[in-house]
């Protein structure tokens, strides 16, 4: 089952944005602004079974990998 859960539900104590976090010129805006991955979700639908639990969403996986490489992070666990 492909990650993503539906619907983002808010937190019930708190609020966060991001966008007040993240400096307008952090290396994380820009890896967001090049990296397009909007059509890799429909490119691997197929390898994915519709049962089970769901998985960890493709498109963040991939984000998580390339942030981790620019930072050196060797492990993706």
């Amino acid at each position: 089952m492909m990650g993503q859960l539906p619907g983002g539900q808010q937190r019930l104590f708190y609020s966060f944005n991001l966008e007040d976090h993240v400096p307008a010129q952090h290396l994380l805006r820009s890896i967001d602004q090049c990296l397009d991955l909007s059509d890799l979700r429909a490119y691997l639908a197929d390898f994915y079974s519709p049962i089970g639990r769901p998985s960890i969403d493709p498109e963040l996986m991939v984000r998580m990998l390339v942030v981790g490489y620019c930072y050196g992070i060797r492990s993706e666990r």
